[in-house]
């Protein structure tokens, strides 16, 4: 009641029900977990590939500066780190020969120096993409998770890290290629397209690598073997046409094989690759590439989660 006696308002309090023993763990439940989230990884699955495609090609900077980055790490831009670019598969080439040549009586003269240079040499390129592939990923830890751009870009760029670093080494080729008085014309400008080839096939291989390594991390520290076997099992060291006909079999399994008989074709005989070898070879650089790049673009939204 008011003062002067008139009704006042009427206030009305609206009692909550006692919480019985039975219901309040379920009331706590509720209050301090209002949803439940269940995280879990991406499902493996192809994206958009025409996206993917474009953003990749958008990209390609990226690539090309990361590949900038590991040569200057590796010293690269000095004169001593320049040197021993060349040096390395150079030295390779020199103990190769002499013990090819002591075991075939000295019976190799200068052609056959060229014909293994050039295959070191190109070997040497896939084996070194290989070897920086297989960490790219997992080295790149930090840029997977705190950053969104296509994953395929830090294999590209460990390819794109071994053809710089091939590259010079083709300087050195010419100078021996001239001493051993191999046929000079337009026959080498089959070259581009056997080079064209390997690169596709390494990226291929590099970016089937480099997911695996994600999901075992020994396939990096199994590779030095495994690309010296691959090696001795590929025509550098002796002719594809020199390997006898109850073994042809086992050498024509390997990928390598085509790839390195229409290099020495082209560069140690003096005529155009062979059109079986180049079928072959195209073969399998593509089935290498779909591969490869397929499985690593359906695996690496997953990457986040296994890094």
């Amino acid at each position: 009641m008011h003062p002067d006696g008139a009704p006042g308002p009427v206030s009305t309090l609206t009692a909550m029900p006692a919480a019985t023993p039975a219901t309040a763990p379920a009331r706590a439940e509720e209050e301090f977990n209002p949803e439940t989230h269940v995280y879990e990884p991406h499902r493996v699955g192809l994206p958009p590939l025409r996206p993917y495609a474009r953003e990749l090609w958008r990209r390609r900077q990226f690539a090309y500066e990361l590949a900038r980055t590991n040569l200057r790490g590796q010293h690269y831009n000095t004169v001593l780190g320049q040197l021993w670019l060349v040096l390395n598969p150079l030295l390779l080439t020199c103990v190769y020969f002499l013990l090819v040549d002591i075991l075939r009586g000295g019976t190799r003269g200068p052609e056959f120096f060229a014909h293994l240079m050039a295959g070191m040499f190109a070997f040497h390129f896939l084996s070194q993409s290989l070897t920086q592939a297989a960490r790219s990923v997992t080295r790149g830890g930090r840029l997977v998770l705190n950053t969104a751009f296509p994953r395929t870009l830090l294999p590209l760029s460990s390819v794109l890290t071994g053809f710089m670093r091939f590259l010079p080494t083709m300087a050195i080729y010419a100078v021996m290629h001239m001493i051993a008085g191999l046929p000079v014309g337009p026959h080498l400008l089959w070259a581009f397209p056997v080079l064209a080839v390997l690169i596709v096939f390494t990226t291929g291989v590099c970016t089937l690598v480099a997911a695996a390594q994600v999901y075992f991390r020994d396939v990096s520290n199994f590779l030095p073997y495994f690309n010296r076997i691959w090696m001795y099992g590929s025509p550098v060291l002796y002719y594809y046409d020199e390997v006898p006909e109850r073994l042809r079999w086992i050498i024509d399994l390997n990928p390598m094989t085509p790839i390195l008989a229409m290099w020495s074709e082209v560069l140690n005989r003096g005529h155009a690759p062979s059109p079986h070898f180049m079928a072959w070879g195209v073969a399998w650089a593509l089935a290498a590439f779909l591969i490869g790049a397929l499985y690593f673009i359906s695996r690496e939204r997953e990457f986040a989660v296994r890094l």
